[in-house]
């Protein structure tokens, strides 16, 4: 009876000791400091083991080792005596080995990385005072060993070790923040603008112009052979203060045209043109926003891999990405955006497939190939449909209600269950 209680403490701390290293690996140090700002006692134990994650990996581990130990001599004696009869003795430390090694890896590995990992955070905060219990116990034991591993590793392997154990915070600890922030509110209704603007920011790093461009179809130009009042009069069209020049055609942008200019009296447009910067659609939104402010410029002309011209972003465009749509007095062009039915909706083809999953929940297929309704449909049917076309994506079949020999317009979407 004794030998079974002592067996069954041993694969407990087991299970104990390498959840909580498991979930010391994986816990988010934001979260903790944030806690512990509000007056958190459970947050400053974490603090503290955080602050001394050597000293207190370590006692986990020794831990871990301890019931290991304990749990291997009990039990494999245990087996010996009551379970395996055989008297070949290779036969019979083959089975015992077999069902130590299942045991081990079912509380050391598979429960821990289960229970503990989920929520590391809360299973710290669950058995903050155990642990504080037992690092305190096996203290002396650790501060000996983890002395004797750094003399071993200086002078015997000459590895220079960091003076500092506290890490600080990573963009990894950031975003599993703003995830938890989301995941809590999802459960309850929409999740909060500043958390998504937050989760915006961490992303901007991958964003690509490409993402943010306004097409060459929707781009306001005019020719440097126009006149000055065709000028003006498309200032007042469409509101804008600025509009790029072309001459010839659409991708041959020699700049633009500032309506500010137009108090001095200039005879022609092209003593008007200001220089535009040219970029490929593949970089990082986030550096053209560091252009953008340090040469103090607000737009710029994006070209293709064939330097056709792709269309055109301004500051508005790459800030929208991370705040959001971002509507003034100029915004004219309006996309269309409906639910008809529980399966039925009515989109614009230049609706972005990620607004429209978020949301409607739709699970739309995605792909780095395309950002629209309308990239989606072409990629699939391989050119532009005609109106009253339908084309058909898994289990979603997209009705083309306006197209032109260039674009899809409007879609209707329906989803067949």
């Amino acid at each position: 009876m004794q030998q079974t209680i002592i067996i069954l403490l041993s694969l407990l701390f087991l299970t104990f000791f390498s959840g909580l290293e498991a979930a010391f690996l994986a816990i988010s140090r934001l979260r903790i400091e944030i806690e512990r700002k509000q007056g958190s006692i459970l947050s400053g134990i974490h603090k503290y083991f955080a602050k001394n994650a050597s000293r207190y990996t370590s006692s986990l581990l020794l831990g871990t080792y301890i019931s290991l130990i304990v749990f291997v001599l009990f039990f494999s004696n245990w087996l010996n005596s009551h379970v395996i009869s055989t008297n070949h003795v290779f036969l019979k430390w083959t089975y015992i080995t077999a069902i130590l090694a299942f045991f081990i890896i079912l509380s050391a590995v598979i429960i821990p990385n289960t229970l503990f990992k989920i929520n590391p955070n809360r299973s710290l905060a669950i058995f903050a005072f155990p642990s504080l219990f037992f690092y305190l116990l096996l203290y002396p034991f650790t501060s000996i060993f983890t002395r004797l591993a750094l003399v071993f590793l200086k002078w015997g392997f000459r590895v220079k070790l960091p003076e500092n154990s506290d890490l600080g915070f990573s963009k990894t600890d950031l975003e599993l923040l703003v995830y938890e922030s989301q995941h809590d509110e999802q459960e309850n209704q929409e999740v909060n603008h500043d958390v998504k603007i937050f989760q915006n920011a961490l992303d901007f790093s991958n964003v690509k112009i490409r993402e943010c461009v306004v097409p060459r179809t929707e781009i306001e130009a005019v020719s440097i052979d126009d006149s000055i009042d065709f000028l003006k009069q498309r200032f007042i069209d469409t509101g804008y203060s600025k509009i790029l020049v072309y001459q010839d055609t659409i991708d041959n942008i020699i700049g633009f045209a500032h309506s500010i200019d137009l108090f001095g009296k200039p005879d022609h447009i092209k003593s008007m043109v200001r220089k535009l910067p040219i970029i490929p659609e593949t970089m990082p939104a986030s550096k053209l926003l560091a252009l953008f402010i340090q040469n103090k410029k607000s737009m710029a002309l994006v070209v293709d891999e064939f330097g056709g011209t792709s269309g055109v972003v301004t500051m508005e465009d790459i800030l929208e990405e991370i705040v959001g749509d971002i509507q003034d007095e100029h915004d004219k062009i309006q996309l269309e955006d409906e639910q008809i039915s529980e399966t039925e909706f009515r989109f614009s083809g230049r609706i972005e497939i990620d607004d429209i999953n978020e949301k409607y929940h739709l699970n739309l297929p995605v792909s780095d190939d395309y950002e629209t309704i309308a990239g989606l449909i072409l990629s699939h049917h391989g050119s532009i449909p005609k109106a009253k076309d339908v084309v058909t994506v898994a289990q979603f079949s997209f009705k083309i209600l306006k197209a032109t020999h260039t674009k899809i317009e409007l879609i209707h979407l329906k989803i067949n269950k």
